[in-house]
C-alpha cells in the first residue's frame, strides 16, 4: 500500500479523535448545567463511539494506531519500522492539534488557546501507567483473541477507563499535547503534559513487556519462560 494513505490515515483519524474529545467536551459543558457528572458522561460517550468508528474504518489502511505509546508498542514487537513510527508520531501530533482547532472553531472559541486545567500529582500519573497499560493491553490481547474485535474492545475500554482512572484516561501522548492547547473542559495544562507523556509511555512498555510473556505460544512461550 502506498505509504502517503497510512499517513493520511493517522491524521484525518487523530483529528476526528481529538475533535470529538474536545468538541463533546464543549458541548457537554455547555448543556449539563454545572453538573460535572454529567458533563464527564457526555465526553465520555463520544470518545469511546467514535474511536470504533475510526479504527473499523481507518484500521485496515493504516493499523489505527493514533497515538504515540501505541505506535511505540508496535515498535518493541517489531511491527513497525522506527523510521515509520517516528513520522506516524509527527503525523498523530499534528492531526491532534488539527482536531483541537476544528473543534474550537465548530463552537466558535479562539483557535489557539493554552490549556489551564490542572492535572497533576503522583495519583494521576500512575493513573496514567495504569490507563495506557490498560490501552496496549486490550489491543495486544484483543489482537491474538479475535482481531476484528479491537475496534469494539478499545472503544469500550476508553469509555470504561474515562471512569476508573483519575486521570479520566488520556492514555494518549499526542492527545495530551493536543489537549494542552485547548482550555476547555477536556483541557490539560501545558506545564503538566510532560509527566502524563512519560507516564504513558512507561505504561505501554509495561503492558508490552506483560503481554510478550502472556500471549506467547508454543516456541515463544517456552524462550520466555
Amino acid at each position: 500500500m502506498d505509504v502517503s494513505r497510512k499517513y493520511a490515515a493517522e491524521f484525518i483519524g487523530t483529528a476526528f479523535l481529538l475533535a470529538t474529545v474536545v468538541g463533546s467536551g464543549i458541548m457537554a459543558e455547555t448543556l449539563a448545567g454545572g453538573n460535572v457528572a454529567i458533563a464527564l458522561l457526555g465526553n465520555t460517550i463520544p470518545t469511546g463511539a467514535i474511536l470504533v468508528v475510526l479504527i473499523t474504518m481507518l484500521g485496515p489502511i493504516s493499523g489505527a494506531h493514533f497515538n504515540p505509546a501505541v505506535t511505540f508498542a508496535f515498535w518493541l514487537r517489531r511491527e513497525i519500522a522506527a523510521r515509520d513510527g517516528l513520522i506516524y508520531v509527527a503525523i498523530q501530533v499534528a492531526g491532534g492539534l488539527a482536531g483541537v482547532w476544528a473543534a474550537h472553531a465548530m463552537f466558535a472559541d479562539d483557535i489557539f488557546q493554552a490549556s489551564a486545567k490542572i492535572r497533576t500529582g503522583g495519583a494521576q500519573w500512575f493513573a496514567e501507567i495504569v490507563a495506557t497499560f490498560g490501552l496496549v493491553f486490550t489491543i495486544f490481547a484483543t489482537i491474538k483473541a479475535n482481531e476484528k474485535a479491537v475496534a469494539m474492545a478499545v472503544g469500550l475500554y476508553i469509555t470504561a477507563a474515562y471512569w476508573f482512572t483519575a486521570s479520566t484516561s488520556f492514555a494518549n501522548p499526542a492527545v495530551t499535547i493536543a489537549r494542552a492547547f485547548s482550555d476547555t473542559f477536556a483541557g490539560i495544562r501545558p506545564l503538566d503534559a510532560p509527566m502524563f507523556i512519560v507516564a504513558q509511555f512507561f505504561g505501554a512498555t509495561a503492558a508490552f513487556i506483560v503481554c510478550k510473556w502472556l500471549l506467547a505460544n508454543g516456541k515463544d512461550a517456552a524462550e520466555a519462560g
